[in-house]
């Protein structure tokens, strides 16, 4: 009988390394053994279950910032099987309530800074989430008995994507895509129970939860939790905290190297910054390296992984603008718009299959099998291009690509064009309409100095450098470029200025 790898990682740690701290909370100061967060996840597994009836199963949602609570109710749900369903604090109060409609929770815990961002009706229904640490304090505190055991087949999260195209959609991730997310990073960055990482990235994002913090639950590991990203402070508590491992976005990573304090600054337990969502400038790359702090970009999404490839940082420089290639856990192919695999250096559409693909959208069976191919590959929607060495590239998203003379564009292969004009610190280019070439290029840009930009020196530039039909035809200089939660381009919001 097949007998599938243990979901109850802080039950195991509790055994092995009772008195190792698992989490702190900075702006509190309070930290948690891996003994303390395993009674308190009991605790209140317990009392969710005797007082509020929870089951395998069910979901209970919570908006809040990082908190040592949240990691509280993740250990319930490993424990008692129910769904964590991590709701976005930066929205509107009639999106928030979108979510909670579509996911119909059975419990909702709310940081009390956030209450008045929901109706009144939902406000008597609501827990405050500090009360978690305090529902556990003298509670039976022995491991709870369920139905029936969680597996690496049940949900774990219902995390919702941004919904830059229609309403969000909740994307199931399971214990199972948890644990082999956690070993594909664990083998690429070397994570062991001495490694030490801080959190700055949203609790409602996959990246807050899945990028290093179960990782690092699942070995043992010690993980700072910030409510919000501050450049000074961040850098000095990679000092301070003597972190090994850090995940920021290019935006965070370019902030801290602005501060006064990055060049007096050494990190002598710093190995790795990964960096994810955009490719980071070299410059940056740069003047991390100069502090032997070696940056790895990667690749990931909300529905799989979502830590899929690496590219090492001995790559860094040469393969500047790469991915790498992918983790060791993980089935992928590149695959043409006719649906053939390609071969070599062809570019394609990147597509997964295996346990670290979600089994679909809650309540969302159109989307998910739009989703998939009849075979049963996840279609990413990103278009790949790998060189002769195998080392992968994203050209764009499919859905940002347009058609200008009958010639497919690719506005993410233009704009790391562009970012090597040396007077261009940001770009956006989307697809307008065009009555002679079907869709043109628009370019936003914002410019180290706008009064002094030079229109034809710029265009000259992009002559030299790309085919006539990827040129834009137009520019439009701007102040900054709108960004999504987690620091990405929002190109929503730029297409609705043309």
């Amino acid at each position: 009988m097949q007998v599938e790898p243990h979901v109850d990682w802080c039950k195991k740690w509790a055994e092995y390394s009772p008195d190792q701290i698992a989490l702190k909370e900075y702006e509190s100061g309070k930290t948690l053994s891996y003994a303390e967060w395993n009674l308190l996840s009991n605790a209140i597994a317990r009392h969710l279950q005797s007082q509020h009836k929870i089951k395998k199963g069910n979901r209970i949602a919570t908006l809040s910032e990082n908190c040592l609570e949240n990691l509280i109710l993740f250990g319930a749900a490993c424990k008692l099987g129910f769904i964590l369903v991590p709701l976005n604090y930066r929205l509107s109060p009639p999106e928030i309530e979108y979510l909670i409609n579509d996911a119909s929770p059975s419990l909702l815990f709310v940081e009390t800074k956030f209450q008045d961002l929901l109706n009144e009706k939902r406000k008597k229904d609501t827990v405050p989430i500090e009360l978690v640490t305090d529902l556990s304090k003298n509670q039976d505190t022995e491991d709870i008995r369920i139905d029936s055991p969680v597996t690496h087949s049940d949900s774990v999260f219902i995390l919702y994507t941004s919904g830059t195209t229609g309403y969000p959609k909740g994307a199931l991730y399971t214990h199972g895509m948890m644990f082999w997310n956690s070993i594909n990073t664990s083998l690429r960055l070397n994570i062991t129970s001495h490694s030490r990482t801080i959190n700055v990235m949203p609790p409602f994002h996959t990246g807050g939860w899945n990028v290093f913090t179960t990782p690092f639950l699942h070995h043992g590991a010690y993980t700072c939790l910030l409510k919000k990203f501050d450049a000074k402070l961040v850098l000095d508590l990679l000092k301070s905290e003597k972190i090994t491992l850090f995940m920021g976005v290019p935006t965070m990573l370019k902030m801290m190297t602005e501060q006064v304090e990055f060049n007096k600054i050494e990190l002598p337990e710093l190995i790795n910054i990964i960096v994810g969502g955009e490719p980071l400038p070299i410059p940056v790359i740069e003047k991390w390296a100069e502090k032997n702090v070696m940056i790895r970009q990667g690749y990931g999404m909300t529905e799989v992984g979502p830590n899929l490839t690496s590219l090492h940082d001995r790559d860094a420089l040469r393969k500047k603008g790469s991915i790498g290639f992918p983790n060791f856990y993980v089935d992928w192919r590149i695959v043409s718009q006719d649906s053939n695999q390609q071969p070599g250096t062809e570019s394609g559409e990147l597509q997964f299959r295996g346990p670290i693909v979600t089994p679909g959208y809650w309540n969302q069976p159109k989307a998910t099998a739009d989703s998939f191919t009849e075979d049963g590959w996840f279609k990413t929607g990103d278009i790949i291009h790998r060189d002769e060495e195998g080392y992968f590239y994203v050209i764009d998203r499919i859905k940002n690509m347009f058609i200008s003379g009958g010639e497919n564009v690719y506005p993410a292969e233009l704009e790391r064009i562009i970012l090597q004009y040396p007077e261009i610190s940001e770009v956006v280019i989307v697809g307008i309409p065009d009555s002679k070439w079907g869709e043109v290029g628009k370019a936003f840009i914002v410019s180290k100095n706008k009064e002094l930009f030079d229109e034809n020196h710029f265009f000259n530039f992009c002559r030299a450098k790309m085919a006539a039909f990827k040129i834009p035809k137009s520019i439009c200089l701007i102040d900054a470029i709108p960004k999504n939660d987690t620091g990405k381009i929002d190109r929503k919001i730029v297409k609705s200025w043309c």
